[in-house]
Parts: C-alpha cells; sequence; structure tokens
C-alpha cells in the first residue's frame, strides 16, 4: 500500500540535533523516520541541501477576525503565517465582540474551521465580571485565559484586585498576562507632556518603561504563587523582569515567560527610523534590554518566542504617535529573523527550532505536535539557508500590506510548509486549493 507523502533528503532538525532522514507520512500523521526510506508514496518531495523542522507554532497572535477585518482576519492573516512556515496559531481575545463568553468562544472556533490556514487555538479573554464563564473553561479545549493588565479594548482590562484574585484562585487553564501598570503609564505620560512640547515615538519607552513592566509582572507572580496558579507571562521587554524567573526546563515550570521577535531584533535607536511602525505595547526598549532578553532566551530564563503579530491599516500607523495604533504585523518573518540571529552567532539552528516549536509544545501540552517523530502529526516547515528572502510592503501577504522590514534583504527562505500531511506552500507558493488546518487540543 502507498504512504501518501515522502519527503526525501532531509536535513531534520529536532530535539537538539541535526541529522540526514528520509520521513514518510502517511494521511495526516508521520509514519517513519529512517536514514533512508524506500517506500512508494503519492508523492515525494525532494528536500535536498534544505532544512526541515517541524512547523513553527506561533502562541501570540492578533487575526482580528470578528469585527475587526479591516485590519486583518483569519483567512488572511493565517495565509501570511504558512508562507512563513508557521503550522499552528493562538489567537487573543481583543476582537469585536470581545471573546468572553462560552457562545463567543464556539463562534470564533467555528471561524476558524472556516477559515484558518494554520491549526488554530483561541484565548478567552478575562474581566472584571465574568468569573463564572472563565471557572468553565475546558483544559483541554481553551489554550488560555488572556489577563490585560494594560492597555486594551472593551472591557478586557482588568485593574480591580478582587477581581484579579478570583481569576487566579479559580481559573482551570493556563493564565497569560500582559503586564504593564496603568498608573505608572499615566504619570510617564504626564511628565513626558509637561516637559516637552512635541511628542513622537522616541518617547514611547519612555512612556511604557521598565518599572511599568516590571510592576505589572512581579503582581501576578505573587499572585500565581499564593494560588499555584499556572501563569505564563507573553512578550518580556526588560532585563529587570528576567530575575522574576527560573531557568528550570519548562516542563517542570507552572511560572513560564515569551519574548516576541521583535522585542530581540529592534531597540529604542530604530524609533528614529521606523517610528510608530515600530510602536507596539510593552514598547521595544534599550538596547541593553534586548541583549539581555537574548541571553535570557539561551539560558533558559526565557523560555520560547512568539510573534504577537498584530496588523493595523497603515494610515493608522501615520497619525502623530499620541493618536496611532500600537502593534507590529511579523508573522511571516519570524522565522527570518530568528534564522538572523543565527548567522549571527546568538542561536543555534537546533536552539531557534526548539525555541519557536518544542518549547511551545511543551508549555501548553499540545498533543502528537511541536516534535518530529513517528506518530505524531505531520507538521513541518521546510527551510533553505543558501536563498535570501527579498522584503517588499508590495509582497506581503498580511491584509495590512506593510511590514517594518520593508526593503530589507533576509538571509534565508521558508520553502515548504506541511500541515497535517499535506503540502500547503512548496517553493515559496501555495500548492494547496483548501486548508488542512484542525483545532487544537491539549494534554491537560
Amino acid at each position: 500500500m502507498k504512504t501518501s507523502l515522502v519527503l526525501k533528503n532531509c536535513n531534520l532538525v529536532n530535539e537538539g540535533e541535526i541529522k540526514p532522514v528520509d520521513v514518510a507520512i502517511n494521511g495526516d500523521r508521520i509514519e517513519k523516520i529512517a536514514a533512508s526510506l524506500d517506500i512508494e508514496a503519492e508523492k515525494v518531495i525532494d528536500c535536498a541541501g534544505k532544512y526541515v523542522a517541524p512547523g513553527i507554532i506561533d502562541d501570540q497572535v492578533h487575526f482580528r477576525d470578528p469585527g475587526l477585518t479591516e485590519k486583518g482576519d483569519i483567512r488572511s492573516e493565517s495565509l501570511a503565517a504558512v508562507h512563513g512556515g508557521v503550522t499552528s496559531t493562538f489567537d487573543m481575545p481583543n476582537v469585536n465582540p470581545n471573546t468572553t463568553t462560552i457562545e463567543l468562544m464556539s463562534a470564533r472556533n467555528k471561524l476558524g474551521a472556516e477559515k484558518s490556514w494554520t491549526n488554530y487555538a483561541y484565548y478567552f479573554g478575562a474581566t472584571e465580571t465574568n468569573i463564572e464563564e472563565i471557572k468553565k473553561l475546558d483544559p483541554k479545549e481553551i489554550c488560555g485565559l488572556k489577563v490585560f493588565m494594560g492597555t486594551s479594548t472593551g472591557t478586557l482590562l482588568v485593574e480591580d484586585d478582587h477581581a484579579l484574585e478570583e481569576i487566579f484562585k479559580y481559573c482551570p487553564v493556563t493564565i497569560v498576562t500582559h503586564c504593564e501598570d496603568n498608573e505608572t503609564m499615566k504619570n510617564n505620560l504626564e511628565k513626558v507632556k509637561l516637559e516637552n512640547a512635541e511628542i513622537d515615538a522616541s518617547f514611547h519607552p519612555i512612556i511604557k518603561d521598565d518599572i511599568c513592566c516590571y510592576r505589572s509582572s512581579s503582581k501576578v507572580i505573587n499572585l500565581a504563587k499564593k494560588y499555584s496558579s499556572d501563569l505564563h507571562v507573553l512578550h518580556l521587554t526588560t532585563e529587570k523582569e528576567i530575575e522574576l524567573f527560573t531557568n528550570d526546563p519548562v516542563k517542570d515550570k507552572n511560572i513560564t515567560c515569551e519574548v516576541c521577535v521583535h522585542h530581540l531584533w529592534f531597540d529604542e535607536r530604530d524609533y528614529k527610523e521606523l517610528g510608530n511602525l515600530i510602536v507596539c505595547n510593552p514598547a521595544i526598549k534599550k538596547e541593553s534590554d534586548r541583549n539581555a532578553l537574548r541571553k535570557a532566551l539561551k539560558d533558559g530564563f526565557i523560555d520560547y518566542v512568539a510573534t504577537d503579530h498584530a496588523p493595523h491599516v497603515y494610515e493608522e500607523k501615520l497619525r502623530p504617535y499620541l493618536q496611532a495604533s500600537a502593534g507590529i504585523p511579523l508573522i511571516e518573518h519570524s522565522f527570518h529573523i530568528m534564522m538572523e540571529l543565527q548567522k549571527q552567532g546568538v542561536y543555534s539552528i537546533e536552539e531557534v527550532v526548539a525555541f519557536m516549536s518544542h518549547k511551545v509544545a511543551d508549555r501548553f501540552s499540545i498533543i502528537d505536535r511541536g516534535y518530529i517523530r513517528e506518530g505524531y502529526k505531520a507538521d513541518f516547515m521546510i527551510f533553505d539557508l543558501d536563498k535570501e528572502t527579498q522584503v517588499s510592503n508590495d509582497t506581503e501577504l498580511t491584509k495590512c500590506g506593510w511590514t517594518p522590514f520593508d526593503g530589507k534583504t533576509f538571509n534565508s527562505s521558508v520553502y515548504g510548509t506541511i500541515i497535517n500531511g499535506r503540502a500547503i506552500v512548496i517553493d515559496g507558493k501555495l500548492v494547496s486549493e483548501s486548508s488542512s488546518a484542525e483545532k487544537i487540543i491539549f494534554d491537560r
């Protein structure tokens, strides 16, 4: 009997090593991994000269669907993601309406089933009044509960201490937090306005400084320790916050954190050229913060990498700084950024794959994904370190149609993406007429 797909001549990057193998895929699962396979297959992809790794799992995206689809939607953003080697995404609840009830979560999953090109999961949104809905969340079905400790949309900002205590005491799923202290931000802004006639993007890391982040992060960590909560702190941005975390293996921790690619790449000097295009929350900060984040990721204090992909209509970015939207579209280039750091000697190829796939799967106990193992779901990315990628606003696939990397050349390319055993992108081109994406299930 024929197997459905064989990947020949792979340089397989998986579980801390690189080795030459062939991989046989039968249906949606990996059937056999061996040095050489002589198996009849319906389709063969020759990966000679290229690398094969588990598909990227991005646990922090904003695909803007429903309600904000002028910025992006599930179909457009997940298709952009697939071209960047991303096979699974966890989408945030600050859409319209905010995902804060079981009924709205069901509607969101239905949208994912209809429109997503990536395997999908959705965060539930915490408010100060929906604790009874939170208690009903199924840990096997819901990736996590998003708690906005800083600026957000709708009713998602949670500042009331009693509400926070209830959330950390009763939440049955992983709590993920956006940590910025609003009072600190307001005081910083008032001071900046008093001292400066004009305020531009260069003031962003001053208004949203390291103290603003540290106060909020330390608060949620104290709550998690008090109630033995399962806590994950999103998008760490400061050297100061690193001291709050340990470098134990991710499987052994119930308090973890991540860093986003833009905080590893940019620093405050880049506001001069890029201005509002790199305004995001939490802010891109000092070069010393960026370098500390790079080291903390390598040393295990920060557990893995995400994007916080957040598309906005370009005109929203051109407004004066205080009226401009915060967020950056990044998902097409997250792997390119990490491989630039690899080429600079910051990380190894094996570490990049661990940061973008293995450790995310471990942290959320994702069933049968994040590794290339026999019996696992066949989610792969194929990449080429000998082919450059020229970036242009004109060729961006994200719906907003712009990137802070316009005009840049990256020294790597994503050749292909396979999701649940089906080739979706090959040689950088969409080769499937329909999606093979599935809802992600968790073993917890």
